[in-house]
């Protein structure tokens, strides 16, 4: 969202762990969850959440139109933060939980939902010529999952999602920060 609206940020990496008993002090004095991503902004006020950070950098701009298409956009964007959400919980279980504890059903669970939400995304033939605040979430999304889990063959399997990412993906916003 920054990139795309020309804002110069300075990113600070920082290592964050779900299962560190106390988060790196420097994450905890911005973010008392110990969660990433966090923006201080000039002022010195703190916001934290992808939600937040996008609605304060995207407000009163395209990524969050009016009416009917902003619901659209946010409901494509809760969409697409609930198949991560799923995605890094089921990989949470399936790589940070010790073996003997681990809960299969759990984590089936967790990607049935990863399952129906790219269901639910191909279903709403995504446009990347539109771009708002859910093509965003929705890239994004589709990026963790060539990130942690390539061996899920969306692209194969939704039409539609794979003519999105060809597009939103060769964007420099995209481009410029596919992780490492």
């Amino acid at each position: 969202m920054a990139t795309e609206l020309g804002h110069k940020l300075t990113l600070e990496p920082i290592a964050a762990s779900p299962v560190a008993p106390e988060p790196h002090p420097d994450l905890l004095a911005v973010n008392p969850l110990g969660k990433v991503p966090a923006l201080q902004l000039p002022s010195g006020r703190v916001l934290y959440g992808s939600q937040v950070i996008c609605r304060y950098l995207g407000q009163g701009t395209p990524f969050y139109p009016d009416g009917d298409a902003h619901w659209d956009a946010v409901t494509r964007e809760a969409l697409a933060d609930g198949l991560v959400d799923a995605a890094l919980l089921a990989r949470y279980e399936n790589h940070l939980r010790p073996e003997a504890l681990r809960w299969s059903d759990w984590a089936k669970g967790q990607m049935a939902k990863v399952n129906r939400a790219l269901d639910a995304m191909e279903a709403t033939r995504p446009d990347a010529a539109r771009f708002d605040i859910g093509d965003v979430a929705t890239g994004c999304a589709l990026g963790y999952l060539d990130f942690r889990y390539p061996e899920i063959d969306w692209r194969g399997q939704y039409p539609h999602l794979q003519a999105f990412a060809g597009i939103i993906f060769a964007r420099d916003s995209f481009r410029d920060t596919v992780p490492a």
